[in-house]
């Protein structure tokens, strides 16, 4: 699985039970300064087991670095990390190569790779391997940092329960540090209180529910990206439909833009402190596949977790015979509390390679 820009490729390995999973960041100039505490408070941020909104896993998540480093600074060799896989319970998936869990990857995998496939935690279509993608994405938001510019994200929305937005036009470093500060990513702490008894709720149905994760860019200059299939929007769209789970992105006004007029949709040019900006961001700071020097506003929309401990239908492809199927395990109740800094990662890998 690689993501492959214009300078920066990043090759994402192994799977969900696996020894291990790991990247290779190939690319990257020598000089590049790696904080491992900071890395690792970011990794943090994405574990399991955090509380009976995630799943129960436990894993540290912290990355062994093979190559590509000389002490903590980057020397020009591609970066390889890995992290290694230790509370795997097996045994829970065996059922599944012959009756395919719904919403999963299980049935077009078993007719792609035959029974070879490995079922185990869902094998490398599993969102384990959004751990090291998260190792390289932290060294990108450290890059970013040391050119002046953020990345922060927070959860926008759970079970249709709606933080408090980004402001589109004022969005600056203090909201990302707010967010991460609380123990839930959420602007609004009653609304994330909200969030976590609709997730609590569900958990006990044994169900689960989906959410939108915001994410916004500030200190980008303009001009970034290109026209196309070369714009901002295409590349950070391909990145972020790569994390498990999304099934929509948008950006700015996203999918209400389709309801409002030229003039109500339009962002004015204006003067502000002597420098040209927009009196409002409907475009989400992007422009003709380029960035306007507006806030970049994007959000990411998950369908819930598929893994639910309700019966339902499916089919034995061993028999061809219809069944129903109980998925028994470890599994979040919502996927969106742990995405917030996947969504922020993968933003970052792709503004550092359009920087570079």
């Amino acid at each position: 699985m690689q993501f492959k820009g214009n300078k920066l490729t990043v090759t994402v390995f192994g799977q969900s039970h696996a020894p291990a999973v790991g990247m290779v960041m190939d690319g990257l100039p020598a000089g590049i300064a790696v904080d491992r505490e900071r890395l690792q408070a970011f990794m943090a941020r994405r574990a399991p087991g955090q509380g009976s909104f995630t799943t129960a896993r436990k894993e540290a998540d912290t990355p062994e670095f093979l190559s590509g480093l000389a002490g903590n600074t980057t020397c020009g060799a591609p970066v390889c990390a890995v992290i290694r896989n230790s509370d795997t319970h097996s045994r829970d998936y065996s059922q599944f190569l012959a009756v395919p869990r719904p919403s999963h990857a299980d049935y077009p995998a078993r007719v792609k790779f035959g029974r070879n496939f490995d079922i185990r935690g869902g094998g490398q279509f599993s969102a384990r391997l959004t751990a090291p993608l998260c190792a390289a994405g932290g060294i990108a938001l450290q890059w970013l940092e040391s050119k002046g510019i953020q990345i922060g994200a927070h959860i926008a929305a759970i079970a249709g329960i709606q933080d408090r937005p980004f402001d589109p036009i004022a969005v600056s470093g203090k909201d990302f540090d707010r967010v991460r500060e609380n123990g839930f990513p959420v602007l609004d702490a009653e609304a994330g209180r909200s969030m976590l008894a609709a997730i609590e709720e569900a958990r006990l149905a044994q169900d689960s529910v989906g959410g939108i994760v915001e994410c916004a860019g500030i200190g980008l200059p303009v001009g970034l990206g290109d026209a196309l299939f070369g714009g901002l929007e295409s590349a950070l769209s391909a990145g972020l439909f790569a994390i498990p789970a999304v099934k929509a992105v948008s950006f700015g006004s996203g999918f209400e833009a389709a309801a409002l007029r030229g003039s109500q949709h339009n962002d004015p040019y204006i003067l502000r402190s002597g420098r040209v900006a927009a009196a409002t961001n409907h475009a989400g700071g992007i422009v003709g596949g380029m960035t306007t020097g507006m806030p970049l506003i994007i959000k990411a929309a998950f369908k819930p977790t598929p893994s639910i401990g309700q019966p339902q239908r499916s089919v034995n492809l061993d028999t061809m015979e219809e069944t129903t199927l109980t998925i028994t395990g470890r599994h979040d109740p919502c996927v969106v509390p742990r995405a917030v800094p996947v969504v922020e990662a993968v933003t970052a890998l792709v503004l550092m390679d359009k920087l570079l």
